[in-house]
């Protein structure tokens, strides 16, 4: 099971570097979008200093990555030595694909493109529970030795490398390079939470029982019951507690309905769920008392 762990994580890594470094052959470097991270050091260093992007951005991965594994210990090194190092040697191979900066002229779909990719590519590093080094391991420095958050130390560090890149950049590759991070961010979320949002419902119902044994045995949801008290009349009673998937909810709903039409129902969306019937193995319903488990 490791072994198939290990496996599952290089590969998403190395995934995720090879999107990178398609988007910033493709899109960034032939249009000039500005961005953050060793590649915006990079095409900040290139743009006063003509020299090969992947090889500065080698040279400014390696560096950093010599500071963080010294301040930052030995499991760091280890989750972030494949991008520090592959990520360069993918760039300069997608670099060499003939046509590659020819794929579109338009700078509104470049910079949409690279948003978007560039979301996927960091969002599949970041989910195997690795980094993608760079300015990363600033942020994460600065948050040990200042003890501050380690996501704002990231913007304030990207931000500042945007910041250098707009010396040299007009207001309309400015303006490209803040959508294509905004859209990178909300890009990279839904890949770092995709397979993991579930619904949560709270129903709360007289006929409480026959709803539990409805939604147990007919639509193999797990239920939790929850002791309640009602406001108004303060008399005691249960109310049903589930996690479900998108697909259920539809069913769910009808079921409540067809039971008590006055059910109160309030519906949440959740972005993880672990535990039993989620990232553990499920226990059927008669296996294991129902009220002791929400995502059985």
């Amino acid at each position: 099971m490791n072994i198939r762990k290990n496996v599952t994580i290089a590969l998403g890594v190395l995934a995720g570097n090879a999107i990178l470094a398609f988007v910033v052959a493709a899109f960034v470097v032939p249009h000039n979008i500005i961005m953050g991270g060793a590649t915006g050091i990079g095409l900040s260093i290139t743009h006063f200093i003509p020299m090969n992007l992947s090889v500065v951005i080698f040279v400014v991965n390696g560096i950093l990555f010599l500071l963080g594994a010294a301040t930052l210990g030995r499991k760091f090194a280890v989750t972030t030595i494949v991008s520090t190092f592959v990520y360069p040697v993918f760039l300069a191979i997608a670099q060499s694909i003939p046509g590659i900066t020819e794929l579109t002229d338009n700078m509104m779909l470049a910079s949409v493109y690279a948003g978007l990719l560039l979301g996927v590519g960091i969002g599949l590093v970041v989910r195997q529970g690795a980094s993608t080094g760079g300015t990363d391991i600033i942020a994460l420095m600065l948050s040990k030795y200042l003890h501050g958050s380690v996501a704002v130390f990231m913007y304030l560090v990207d931000f500042a490398v945007l910041g250098v890149q707009v010396f040299f950049s007009d207001v309309e590759q400015i303006l490209y390079g803040i959508l294509t991070l905004m859209i990178m961010t909300m890009a990279m979320n839904q890949v770092v939470l995709f397979g993991q949002s579930q619904i949560q419902l709270f129903i709360i119902s007289e006929k409480y029982e026959e709803i539990r044994e409805k939604i147990l045995m007919d639509l193999d949801v797990g239920a939790t019951m929850v002791y309640i008290e009602k406001g108004y009349s303060q008399e005691q009673q249960k109310g049903v507690l589930c996690v479900i998937p998108h697909r259920k909810l539809y069913a769910v709903n009808e079921v409540v309905k067809h039971i008590d039409e006055k059910a109160f129902i309030t519906i949440t969306q959740i972005k993880e769920v672990k535990g039993r019937g989620f990232t553990l193995d499920r226990v059927r319903y008669g296996a294991e008392s129902t009220e002791e488990n929400v995502g059985k």
